[in-house]
């Protein structure tokens, strides 16, 4: 019988493809995270009480990770916001602009 030597590579190849966003998850972590704020916000700053770890808390989908304070270095948003939505909204638009996402 003979080695299939072709194989190898494409595995490996494989192994380090990056994982895909789940950006429907990624979007439920945000709303989840963010809803409890005191709508309309008109800064980041008051966004901060509502995280369950502050500035630290953390967003993960695949190889996307990221807290909450780099996120909002990533940000092309223009406060005010009257809802979570319309922050969602902004914050995945702005990570996709940026191929983030």
């Amino acid at each position: 019988m003979g080695k299939c030597t072709d194989v190898e590579p494409f595995i490996i190849i494989l192994a380090q493809r990056p994982t895909m966003v789940d950006k429907e998850d990624l979007r439920s972590q945000f709303v989840d995270a963010f809803q409890e704020a005191d709508y309309p916000i008109s800064s980041p700053m008051d966004l901060v009480p509502a995280l369950p770890g502050g500035p630290s808390t953390k967003f993960e989908s695949g190889d996307f990770s990221m807290t909450a304070m780099e996120l909002n270095t990533k940000l092309n948003g223009e406060f005010p916001y009257d809802n979570v939505d319309a922050f969602v909204d902004d914050v995945m638009a702005s990570l996709e602009d940026q191929d983030l996402i």
